[in-house]
């Protein structure tokens, strides 16, 4: 399909949702927190992109393994340092390498 046409297609389709916006409403999406206008407009999305829905899918995969995870507690030193790293992860340079970062 061309592209300019699939991006009017989906424009006019699904309310200007973008693949961004999708992202952002997955978990709402998955929760079952959407309203129906939103649901809908979600749906039409997904729809009409294979990245989206493979995102979808890949969210579904993550959320069924987690769900296979023991329920014990995660032992303090390790929480802090978690909440750590994710607090301080958008203030770190990027990595050229593109190796992920040892300690």
């Amino acid at each position: 399909m061309d592209t300019n046409l699939k991006s009017k297609l989906m424009k006019y389709m699904v309310g200007n949702f973008t693949c961004r916006e999708i992202a952002r409403l997955v978990t709402d999406y998955l929760d079952g927190s959407l309203t129906l206008g939103e649901r809908v407009r979600f749906q039409l999305h997904l729809g009409l992109c294979f990245a989206c829905r493979n995102y979808l899918r890949q969210m579904k995969y993550t959320i069924a393994t987690l769900r296979q995870l023991p329920p014990e507690p995660v032992p303090p030193h390790v929480k802090e340092e978690l909440l750590k790293r994710f607090r301080t992860w958008k203030q770190r340079p990027s990595q050229s390498s593109g190796k992920p970062e040892t300690d």
